[in-house]
């Protein structure tokens, strides 16, 4: 099987030395990856900067901004059995970039965001020959927010999280997520290290 896994965050850029950003360590994208190769499966890593080694075996893609995600996944896709959208893409990006650095004064700043492009939500959903696996990463309403992404990015599979705890999900080994499925199904696992998770994930989807 050959999957396309996304990890880390996006930097989208204000000035030369300021950029938005979240707090997403790719470690969940890595350790998928890590788990598919493995497995015996064939792994494209597209990831954005992260302080992980890139996990031997898997052909590794480094992007920066929301649009080079949105551009290596859709050179990457066509020849996926599955797509793992585990990074954490920026959903705003700075209108305009400065090409020189903002300077402080004694004064507001308004920074004027646009929407990034979204990558689920780009794929074609007719005759689509690979599965379409997403994350969501809640703060509340973990499943009922999960199941609208899973319907609205027409995924076939969402892997759901909550961030709001700092010992699980984002930057942490940890973590502990729902599954949701198309068809309606839910499965749980517990609190584990991420690279115990990973492997059960990539089971799931090699099984789906």
């Amino acid at each position: 099987m050959r999957f396309l896994i996304t990890a880390g965050p996006t930097r989208e850029l204000i000035d030369p030395v300021r950029y938005l950003s979240n707090r997403s360590s790719g470690k969940m994208g890595y350790a998928i990856a890590e788990a598919a190769l493995e497995a015996g499966h064939g792994v494209v890593l597209i990831s954005g900067p992260v302080n992980l080694d890139p996990p031997r075996g898997a052909h590794f893609i480094s992007i920066l901004t929301s649009d080079e995600m949105y551009n290596a996944v859709h050179r990457s896709v066509r020849d996926c059995d599955a797509l793992v959208m585990c990074a954490a893409v920026a959903d705003y990006k700075p209108q305009k970039f400065s090409t020189t650095k903002v300077k402080k004064r004694d004064e507001n700043l308004s920074l004027e965001l646009v929407p990034t492009r979204d990558i689920l939500g780009s794929l074609q959903n007719e005759d689509r020959h690979f599965l379409v696996v997403g994350f969501a990463a809640e703060t509340n309403d973990l499943e009922a927010n999960a199941q609208k992404k899973l319907h609205a990015k027409h995924c076939d599979i969402i892997v759901a999280n909550d961030v709001s705890n700092s010992n699980s999900g984002m930057e942490s080994d940890e973590n502990e997520v729902t599954i949701l499925f198309r068809n309606g199904e839910t499965k749980n696992i517990s609190r584990a290290p991420k690279k115990i998770i990973a492997r059960e994930l990539v089971k799931i989807f090699t099984n789906t």
